[in-house]
């Protein structure tokens, strides 16, 4: 056997467009090595899902390997040159040599086919016909990637399970054949921090066990600093620096690869947080309150939630579904307090209960002295002047039919604010206060970053001068450096305009940077609250200390060379 299981020379890929090809990866060359993980880093359109694609044989129609190869060293076969292989080959390698755990747990299996169906496909593709066979080999891998009753699970369909528990149905089906090579393509990405870090523990059991080697997509820097033995990092389609990950991470040769250890919230400090002012700016929204009736107010908590609970029908003959039960905190005016913990935490119905989109069930919810949560009419419209919602997804926010200005404008139409001339104006301030041109008022969403549109999403927000703003997951969906930009805008924007925050999270790493305060959930239940800095560096709870434990990059924190920086164009 050779020293390197995949080994890439100089792969060169262009897509077919209406204006021409368009070259997505340049001159990449790398090796991943038996048993070992190399991470291929970069964001969104860096060509690093390109080259994963390319190595499985699914670019894209369009797409096509224009110079250089791509060798596998099959234990079975020897050495074969993937580049031009036919759809015959691939079929034989795929699954059996090659596997793929693709990102998205929620999107990559079939809806109508079972849990066992959907991880015993490979193996029928592959020559598997008896079914007691079947059944007992499907078993055995559900029960080896530690789902729990597997013999149960099997029968399942994936709307019946967790994200994690998907992701490892993923993984069982990618070792299904015991391969050589698995490209695994931001399996974690779409997971809570314990999930993520008990998904990435057991690749590194399987890939120990079998030998089997990890090319491994990500835009985490921290995960490839724990996890990967080496780090290729790519911009533009071309590779900047490779190495072993902890030579190039903790002594970066390029800018590129400085800028995604600096902007990233595991790492280093990526926000500097100013204190809020007592009023916003004359010219910017929030202008109307006025510094004297601010600071008559200060005195005061903004948000105050006490005994909050919320249930939810479960269907018949079944009990309700508690999902949240007896929390309380207060948010002081101008501060930021965050509501972490893992997926069904109940964190995200906590965040919607104070916006006015749920009627809690038990408890109370007073926003500026005022409760909220028996409002109807004229009142419930008042609060949602006041009070504001951020969504996670910015692709899925804004409607795609619509212009950047008249999903600015929507709001102000909705609350009768000002005459069309007015609210153009708005419209055009609000796109500067995030950063953006005016001109961006004339575009649709898809002409837009992901960065972008996260910004208008603000903006919208915005417009109408609320207190308070509801952030649910607001840069989670966001490459690291973005993610970076819109913490910094957001703090940026607090300190201009005396904004207060709830910010709802599973990343704790960005939490302990943006937070001020912040309560840990768990099933519904708030489990430990209080100042950030208390929190994180003395936790009381079980469960707080493993969400802490999670956070990934401890290869890394606290190395000299990863430090805050402050770039132009951030703001």
């Amino acid at each position: 056997m050779s020293e390197s299981l995949l080994s890439i020379r100089d792969l060169a890929v262009a897509y077919r467009t209406d204006r021409g090809d368009v070259d997505a990866v340049r001159g990449v060359s790398f090796d991943v090595a038996p048993g070992e993980v190399t991470a291929l880093v970069g964001e969104s359109g860096s060509g690093k899902s390109t080259v994963a694609q390319s190595v499985i044989g699914l670019l894209a129609g369009n797409g096509r390997v224009t110079a250089g190869s791509i060798t596998l060293d099959e234990r079975r076969g020897g050495a074969t040159e993937l580049v031009g292989l036919g759809e015959k080959r691939w079929r034989e390698l795929r699954g059996r040599c090659i596997a793929l755990i693709p990102q998205d747990p929620g999107n990559s299996l079939n809806p109508v086919k079972t849990i066992g169906a959907s991880v015993a496909e490979g193996l029928r593709i592959h020559g598997w016909r008896d079914r007691d066979e079947l059944r007992a080999k499907v078993v055995d891998l559900l029960d080896r990637v530690g789902i729990d009753s597997p013999d149960v699970r099997a029968k399942q369909y994936p709307h019946e399970l967790s994200g994690g528990m998907r992701q490892r149905v993923l993984i069982a089906a990618a070792i299904a054949l015991e391969p050589e090579l698995i490209v695994a393509d931001e399996p974690t990405s779409a997971l809570d921090v314990t999930v993520q870090r008990t998904v990435l523990d057991l690749l590194d059991d399987l890939r120990r066990e079998s030998g089997t080697g990890l090319l491994f997509i990500t835009h985490d820097l921290a995960v490839a600093a724990d996890r990967a033995r080496d780090v290729v990092v790519m911009q533009g389609g071309r590779v900047q620096e490779a190495g072993p990950a902890a030579e190039v991470l903790a002594h970066p040769s390029a800018e590129y690869t400085r800028t995604l250890l600096a902007d990233a919230p595991s790492l280093a400090r990526v926000v500097e947080r100013p204190k809020a002012t007592a009023a916003p700016d004359a010219e910017g929204p929030g202008a109307e309150a006025g510094a004297a009736a601010r600071a008559q107010r200060a005195g005061s908590p903004l948000v105050e939630v006490s005994g909050l609970r919320q249930e939810f029908a479960h269907g018949a003959g079944r009990g309700p579904l508690v999902a949240v039960d007896d929390v309380s905190f207060t948010v002081a005016r101008g501060t930021t307090h965050a509501l972490v913990g893992e997926s069904g935490s109940g964190k995200t119905t906590t965040g919607r209960s104070i916006a006015g989109f749920n009627r809690p069930t038990a408890g109370s919810i007073r926003i500026a002295g005022t409760e909220v949560t028996g409002l109807k009419g004229r009142e419930a419209r008042a609060l949602r002047r006041n009070v504001q919602l951020v969504y996670q997804n910015p692709y899925g926010s804004l409607d795609p039919r619509q212009t950047i200005g008249s999903v600015l404008a929507e709001p102000l139409r909705n609350f009768r604010i000002g005459d069309a001339s007015e609210r153009a104006d708005r419209v055009a301030r609000s796109l500067e206060l995030v950063a953006l041109s005016p001109d961006h008022a004339a575009r649709r969403p898809r002409e837009l970053s992901g960065g972008q549109r996260q910004r208008v999403a603000i903006a919208r927000a915005l417009i109408v001068e609320p207190e308070l703003v509801v952030l649910d997951e607001a840069v989670s969906a966001l490459d690291v450096t973005v993610q970076a930009q819109i913490l910094r805008l957001l703090a940026r924007l607090q300190g201009e305009l005396g904004l207060t925050y709830v910010f709802i999270s599973h990343d704790l790493a960005v939490v302990r940077q943006i937070a001020d305060s912040v309560s840990v959930l768990q099933r519904g239940a708030q489990v430990e609250h209080g100042a950030t800095a208390a929190v994180f560096d003395h936790p009381e709870h079980d469960y707080t200390r493993r969400l802490i434990d999670a956070i990934p990059g401890a290869a890394l924190r606290g190395a000299d060379t990863i430090a805050p920086t402050t770039r132009e164009g951030d703001e």
